[in-house]
């Protein structure tokens, strides 16, 4: 592992050093929600919160069809959709990660609720399991983060049994989100000609991020039988949460505050972050 050059679909532009493993170590996804004065608690105020914010996922994801089924989740993070998983009884379960220390966040988790799974540490792209290992695999918001999201998404279609299902999240590149984004560090830094596709690369999340427009989701996942593909409103596009902590603008306390988030759930809501796949092998 360690770092990965990129060149985002359709730019033919300059390599991207997409994130090393310790850039996930040192920022679990979700960890910053929680707050607690014990473990359980923290870990119970983390999924409140997640779930709260991020009001498509449960409908989307459906973390109760694991019964009798051998489910894997790619990037189980800081654990809170691991643990529901877990809950919902499946044959077997197993959850991999680039980055040890949300295995360990996740472990830690599963033995507070008395739950049990198969946790390792592995590359989206290179999955440590024989074809035909899982009857779903699912995986939110992790795929784009990978230097190679096409092979990753191979990958999940090598793992899954024939009729096996595949419920992904990957970013969209036309979204409000990214809009804003391109505002800050295209047109205000006097860059009006710096791409979407370079902006998302460099300031949402981890470096060499990709998104994708809804006919690359397609392409992506043309291997599979079919594949449904939706596009969904995120907290980024709504302003809401902890979005935008690291960028360190003053002028985002003034933007949450007067963001009409009643228009953009309203006119915007095809123009979302969220592209949501749901592929049968």
């Amino acid at each position: 592992m360690g770092e990965a050059r990129t060149t985002s679909p359709g730019t033919g532009g300059p390599t991207v050093v997409a994130a090393r493993p310790e850039f996930w170590d040192e920022t679990v996804c979700g960890e910053v929600y929680a707050a607690g004065a014990t473990p359980e608690q923290a870990f119970a105020h983390q999924a409140e919160e997640r779930y709260r914010l991020i009001p498509i996922l449960q409908p989307f994801a459906r973390l109760h069809e694991g019964r009798g089924k051998d489910v894997l989740e790619i990037g189980v993070g800081f654990g809170s959709d691991h643990c529901e998983w877990a809950r919902s009884d499946p044959r077997a379960l197993t959850g991999v990660d680039l980055a040890p220390r949300a295995l360990g966040f996740t472990g830690e988790r599963l033995k507070l609720l008395g739950l049990h799974s198969t946790l390792q540490q592995a590359d989206a792209t290179s999955l440590p399991f024989e074809h035909g290992s899982f009857d779903l695999v699912y995986s939110w918001g992790v795929l784009h983060h990978t230097a190679h999201p096409a092979r990753a998404i191979e990958e999940v279609r090598r793992v899954l049994r024939p009729g096996g299902v595949a419920r992904i999240m990957i970013y969209h590149l036309h979204s409000v989100a990214v809009a804003l984004l391109w505002l800050r560090f295209g047109l205000l830094a006097g860059r009006p000609a710096r791409s979407w596709r370079d902006v998302v690369a460099h300031h949402l999340e981890s470096p060499g991020t990709q998104a994708f427009t809804v006919r690359e989701a397609r392409q992506l996942f043309r291997s599979f039988r079919s594949a449904e593909v939706r596009v969904e409103l995120s907290q980024g596009d709504l302003l809401d949460g902890d979005i935008g902590r690291h960028h360190g603008s003053r002028l985002l306390p003034l933007a949450r505050a007067v963001w009409p988030r009643w228009f953009v759930r309203t006119a915007l809501r095809r123009q979302g972050l969220c592209l949501l796949i749901e592929a049968r092998a």
